[in-house]
């Protein structure tokens, strides 16, 4: 845990001297000059990367393989001189097929609400609800037939009270010494087996923490934005040290007005969410705890936006 907090740290070091920018739904809400929109604004973007390698009589092995990632963000806000109410709905979907095999690549459903009063310049009295799940169930990697998640297995839900930090239309930080989060885990077999840091049979898990949600967005080069949230969670009734990080980096490149390429990344640790692992290296799994969570994505595919 102690070197995720020291890359994070020395990550958060590097962009701070360097470029930032909100996410576009957040950049809408932050304009502050004479271009800014008052009354509602509503957008949004679909997008859909495939790959795919076919074999026939390939003397060098291999097999067959095909993936595909369908992704929508879609966003409505509000903005008046002293009051800003953004809305981000975003989901997304894929699998991959290797020979015969199938499995998921991708299964996420994000809704996130936050409205702002200004508290004076660069600083807003923020309330924000962010909501947290997937669409189906999830399979152990190595046995087919383990199912680890499902709809709501996990879900979260945070409802925050903080401030939020804007000093430009580049920036956003939101700080919440008063968040409530729970967590569900209604499918019963899960529930059963007291996955996702509930106790076996329980359902809803309720805590009270701290809460940091980070936003940058910025063009790097024409034609290529880099990207990252944050969000970091400390439970202040069961091991405040132990600090939830939930945290996305893209690098989205436009080729022309309809196609794309990518490179994403997606890192989480949750020190609820256990894994079992080898203690002693007899080759049984006699133990089980935290482990960091890491995702990539390499892709290059069709992208539309309204």
């Amino acid at each position: 845990m102690k070197k995720i907090i020291n890359l994070l740290s020395l990550f958060l070091i590097l962009n701070f001297s360097g470029f930032a920018q909100l996410d576009a739904a957040h950049e809408d809400l932050t304009k502050r000059n004479t271009d800014t929109i008052m009354g509602w604004n509503f957008g949004g973007k679909f997008k859909l990367d495939m790959s795919q390698v076919g074999l026939v009589n390939w003397n060098k092995g291999g097999k067959n393989t095909f993936s595909g990632i369908a992704n929508l963000s879609m966003h409505l806000n509000y903005i008046q001189e002293d009051l800003h109410w953004s809305n981000l709905f975003e989901m997304g979907y894929g699998g991959q097929i290797i020979g015969s095999k199938y499995s998921k690549a991708e299964d996420r459903i994000q809704f996130t609400s936050k409205i702002g009063k200004s508290a004076g310049k660069k600083w807003y009295y923020t309330g924000l609800l962010d909501f947290k799940t997937q669409m189906t169930m999830g399979y152990n990697a190595d046995d087919d037939d383990l199912k680890i998640s499902n709809w709501m297995a996990p879900g979260y839900l945070f409802l925050s009270l903080g401030m939020d930090f804007v000093p430009n239309k580049d920036l956003s930080i939101f700080l919440s010494p008063l968040t409530y989060r729970s967590t569900y885990v209604l499918d019963r077999a899960l529930s059963d087996s007291g996955s996702f840091g509930l106790d076996p049979g329980q359902k809803i898990l309720h805590e009270v923490g701290a809460y940091v949600k980070f936003f940058y967005k910025h063009e790097i080069l024409k034609n290529v934005v880099f990207q990252t949230n944050l969000d970091l969670y400390s439970n202040y009734l069961k091991n405040p040290q132990n600090i939830d990080v939930d945290w996305r980096v893209l690098f989205d490149m436009k080729i022309n007005n309809f196609l794309t390429a990518s490179i994403s990344t997606h890192l989480i640790y949750d020190d609820d969410v256990k894994f079992k692992y080898d203690s002693n290296g007899d080759g049984n799994l006699d133990a089980e705890g935290p482990r960091v969570q890491f995702k990539e994505i390499i892709a290059v595919g069709l992208a539309f936006e309204f």
